[in-house]
């Protein structure tokens, strides 16, 4: 019988994570313990873990021979690993994502962090400021390198578009978003323009703007010269294309980075060297592809090889979207060595998120 429940243990069970194929075989509570325990221990000392380590640090009600032999059975089904002879053992991409999976509980931040966090993020005084104080907050919280996608503006509204005269033909047009981007275009316009009439067609830009989809309101605004006087359609034309012009222009994406001089402390977690993962960094079309793979719903957490960049196989990314309600705008995330701190991360990511999508609702 015990025979029949052994081999039962180590039938294959076909997961999909993300896309991908992983084979899983099922554990029973005693080994997932032990893994538990060796990914603690192995993050936190940096040393790979040995059977009599885990008795005495840990808990786990069994002889250091049932250590021993649950070790074994976790490296057979590729959980873990020696990383040379007569040393202990490391966890594995594979170990790191059961860890993350089944066995850890996300880190709460504690009273007086999230106090921290409110304080230093209210301090920002507009949008780039958000993201600049973001980036910088969560380095110095996880101690890895942070990245911080603006928010996308296909997927912001327009909450309000200011026209001010300037001069009897110069406008300035202010575009403000939902999420507190604030863009300012000035407009020479083909002749005098009226208050009258700047009134009138501030009006009726915000009646069918605000609150739309910056790359609807081109369609919702085409026919608007025809509600004017011929002889000022000239301006409102005018008007619109520098309107159209800067929604245009807010499509690129952008990203900020911080704490890449992080990576310098982790130096032995990286088998030969710390180059392709500094140079995948460089590249933000490979932080905007890693970004893009997160979720609305929920938070990701990519390990090792399930990076689809090869210079990013040693390092494991954690990110999830933040937004001022509901839907997401935009992702941040951490990347360090998978050699990570998953439960304190993820606590931190998610922490910080939760707090920009305030700021950006309040704003």
């Amino acid at each position: 019988m015990a025979n029949d429940r052994r081999a039962d243990d180590r039938k294959s069970d076909t997961r999909h994570l993300d896309g991908r194929q992983l084979d899983v075989r099922p554990l029973d509570d005693r080994k997932l313990a032990v893994l538990r325990a060796i990914v603690q221990d192995y993050v936190g000392t940096e040393e790979p873990v040995g059977s009599k380590a885990l008795v005495e640090r840990h808990s786990l009600g069994v002889s250091p021979a049932t250590v021993r032999n649950d070790m074994a059975a976790l490296e057979e089904d590729g959980y873990i690993q020696q990383p040379h002879t007569s040393a202990g053992r490391i966890p594995t991409d594979k170990g790191y994502r059961l860890f993350v999976d089944r066995l850890a509980e996300v880190k709460p931040m504690t009273a007086p962090e999230r106090r921290a966090i409110r304080h230093f993020l209210d301090g920002a005084v507009d949008l780039d400021d958000v993201v600049a104080r973001t980036v910088r907050l969560l380095a110095q919280l996880t101690r890895q390198v942070a990245v911080v996608q603006y928010p996308s503006l296909s997927r912001s509204t327009v909450r309000h578009i200011e026209l001010v005269a300037l001069a009897p033909a110069k406008v300035m047009l202010v575009l403000i978003t939902n999420t507190g981007r604030v863009e300012q275009r000035m407009v020479d316009c083909p002749g005098t323009v009226g208050e009258t009439v700047l009134a009138d067609l501030r009006a009726r830009i915000n009646a069918r703007a605000v609150g739309q989809r910056l790359p609807d309101v081109p369609e919702l605004l085409e026919a608007l010269p025809a509600a004017f006087e011929a002889t000022d359609r000239p301006t409102v034309t005018t008007v619109l294309a520098t309107l159209f012009e800067a929604l245009a222009e807010q499509n690129e994406e952008r990203i900020m980075l911080a704490g890449t001089a992080n990576l310098t402390r982790f130096g032995h977690d990286f088998p030969l060297t710390i180059q392709p993962v500094l140079e995948a960094l460089e590249e933000q079309v490979v932080l905007l592809r890693l970004l893009g793979e997160t979720g609305d719903a929920g938070m990701m957490v990519r390990i090792g090889r399930e990076n689809a960049y090869e210079g990013l196989n040693s390092t494991s990314v954690v990110s999830v979207g933040y937004g001022s309600g509901d839907e997401s705008v935009a992702k941040l995330g951490v990347i360090g060595p998978t050699r990570m701190d998953y439960p304190g991360t993820m606590g931190a990511v998610r922490a910080v998120a939760r707090y920009v999508g305030q700021i950006l609702a309040e704003s």
